[in-house]
């Protein structure tokens, strides 16, 4: 059983099919309708639609899936915000880490008791961004390198019990990509998805961690354009 959150398009929904192949999937996304629209593709699926900054809603509907083995749990879900310390106001950066980092060590909370029964792993989706930043970077790289701490300290801590991953892919072709080349005044005249990364790329990279022989953890990947 995988449980993939971001679930509903683009990477997250790669992940979902990939793991579909040989998993119950747990769809999580944050509207019902989109999340059933990938579930109805797979042989074997279900939904989990929440909120993840909610921690009463979130923790109610992990209740209700009622787990005692949970064999992969992937985040993928997350936002991006772009700009200048300068200009970033306190509830732009709180909403960042709200979802790319606090959400992400609440969930993992939740379902750790699962995750030990089963012997799963745990695979982040980090960035490239979570290894360097630059002009305007500041609040998505910045949970981006908070989610690479978080990562590692959970693989120290759970070693032995639960494996756990972090794929770090580059620039992908995805509409979070065109939201983010259109953010930096790139429209859509400009934007060459065949120069990207595929999403059933880093779809592959997750199954390189998760498919690891029992004795073995792949720890980091990084998957970029050929191209720069």
């Amino acid at each position: 059983m995988a449980l993939v959150t971001g679930a509903s398009r683009g990477i997250g929904a790669a992940i979902a099919r990939d793991l579909g192949r040989d998993h119950h999937v747990i769809v999580g996304a944050t509207g019902a309708a989109a999340a059933a629209a990938i579930a109805a593709e797979l042989p074997s699926a279900e939904t989990l639609v929440a909120d993840l900054t909610d921690d009463a809603a979130l923790a109610a509907a992990v209740a209700a899936l009622d787990l005692d083995r949970l064999d992969v749990l992937v985040h993928n879900a997350g936002i991006v915000d772009e700009g200048p310390v300068a200009e970033v106001t306190r509830d732009r950066w709180r909403r960042i880490f709200e979802v790319n980092v606090f959400a992400v060590a609440e969930l993992t909370r939740l379902l750790l008791p699962a995750l030990r029964a089963a012997g799963g792993t745990v695979v982040m989706i980090n960035s490239g961004s979570g290894y360097r930043s630059g002009v305007a970077q500041g609040p998505y790289s910045g949970t981006k390198f908070a989610l690479r701490a978080l990562t590692m300290a959970l693989r120290e801590e759970e070693r032995g019990r639960v494996r756990v991953s972090s794929v770090h892919p580059g620039k992908v072709d995805t509409d979070m990509q065109r939201e983010i080349q259109a953010g930096r005044g790139n429209g859509p005249d400009t934007y060459d998805g065949a120069v990207y990364v595929r999403p059933e790329s880093i779809a592959a990279a997750v199954r390189l961690a998760v498919d690891a022989t029992a004795e073995a953890m792949v720890e980091e990947v990084t998957v970029r354009p050929v191209v720069p």
